[in-house]
């Protein structure tokens, strides 16, 4: 049953009519924009492209873990891994697009085996002997080759190519090649494997992640403080910032640019989704124009929590991570009511592990949109298309 929800005018949750119009004509949908990073958006972007190829998806570039973290040591950029996987999440896999493309960036080189034979795949690549390449259309085969050569030629003696994802190799080829424009070689990608969306990252630099945490500890690079791949942070964060590298806490400005204003500009609604709260999306937010461009776009800005523990978050409610996004976006004078609007939470089905007040959120100015969001017996996770289909009725 359509949940009615009282936006300016009344609205249906979710809004049959308007959804088939849109599964209808997507290459017309609506510009949702979503501040995120990392997998958590991968089935809503599979899911959004049938509504909607309009959608921009801002990422954060600071990630210092996994495969990523071998390529900024490298060559000293921002990290790509993020910017390729929803790249990959959002393309075309159908008979339309080119799968061929799509199966060779998704492709990971073999974590098992020895630098030299590893080294001599990707000259089977750039050769274009790998049967994966061969398979690949002409023209497209020799431009993906001649990036294979480039990064043969630029990497390091010492580049550790275990577990190397083939998409990030070549995004790294393209940034090299580009002056170092990470929008050239991501206007390049998209186009290869024909992305139904736009994806960037928030800014170019290639900077890092801080936190400090409430028992004063100071800790420097995502990796370490995201609660994944390495010990769970011992108490909550208290801030966060960004840094010129790993080996220092000092903190640094970035500035987002016109492009970027002119994205969050346009959009038709501004998405804060679950994910890791902070290396995810507060770490979007924090570039100095952010908050001001979102304030000054009267679309509706949506805030999705997590239904499940969140290591970034151990011990916050939805209430806290609400003034969280609320102080971190009104530190450049806007106003609270400007930079968010609704919670979309499944008060039913969903798991807040440390509650979600109504009321609270009602007192801070905030709607809350109780709708179907979560299958039961599930596993408490948040389904794609509900989800989609209730911020796609809102737009």
């Amino acid at each position: 049953m359509p949940t009615r929800v009282t936006i300016t005018t009344e609205a249906l949750i979710p809004d049959l009519l308007k959804l088939e119009r849109f599964r209808r004509t997507p290459e017309l949908g609506p510009k949702l924009l979503f501040f995120s990073g990392g997998t958590a958006l991968t089935g809503v972007s599979r899911e959004l492209i049938n509504y909607t190829h309009n959608s921009i998806h801002i990422i954060t570039p600071f990630d210092s873990g996994g495969s990523s973290a071998e390529l900024r040591r490298a060559f000293a950029m921002p990290a790509v891994g993020d910017i390729r996987n929803r790249l990959m999440a959002l393309a075309d896999q159908s008979v339309k697009g080119t799968p061929e493309v799509f199966t060779l960036f998704a492709k990971r080189l073999d974590t098992e085996a020895d630098q030299p034979e590893l080294r001599q795949k990707l000259v089977e690549m750039s050769d274009g002997l790998h049967p994966l390449v061969r398979a690949v259309p002409g023209p497209m085969r020799m431009l993906i080759q001649n990036h294979f050569h480039r990064f043969l030629e630029a990497m390091p003696a010492d580049f550790d190519l275990k577990g190397a994802s083939i998409g990030n190799l070549v995004l790294t080829a393209g940034y090299l090649d580009n002056r170092q424009q990470m929008d050239s070689v991501i206007f390049l990608f998209s186009k290869l494997v024909q992305v139904c969306g736009l994806v960037s990252p928030v800014v170019g630099q290639n900077l890092h992640l801080a936190v400090e945490l409430e028992s004063g500890e100071v800790i420097v690079g995502q990796h370490r403080f995201t609660g994944k791949a390495d010990r769970a942070i011992p108490s909550p964060i208290a801030r966060i910032w960004l840094t010129a590298g790993l080996d220092t806490p000092e903190p640094v400005t970035a500035c987002i640019d016109e492009k970027m204003k002119g994205l969050i500009g346009q959009a038709g609604l501004i998405c804060y989704p679950m994910g890791s709260f902070y290396s995810s999306v507060i770490a979007n937010l924090l570039p100095q124009g952010v908050g001001m461009r979102i304030a000054s776009n009267r679309c509706p800005k949506v805030f999705v929590p997590n239904t499940l523990e969140d290591p970034e978050a151990p011990g916050m409610s939805v209430t806290d991570q609400v003034k969280i996004l609320q102080e971190t976006l009104t530190r450049c004078g806007a106003r609270a009511d400007e930079v968010l609007h609704y919670v979309l939470v499944d008060l039913k089905n969903g798991r807040y592990p440390n509650g979600c007040d109504q009321d609270e959120l009602q007192r801070l100015g905030i709607k809350v949109i109780d709708c179907p969001l979560v299958a039961p017996n599930q596993g408490g996770h948040i389904q794609a298309q509900p989800l989609v289909q209730a911020l796609l009725s809102l737009a």
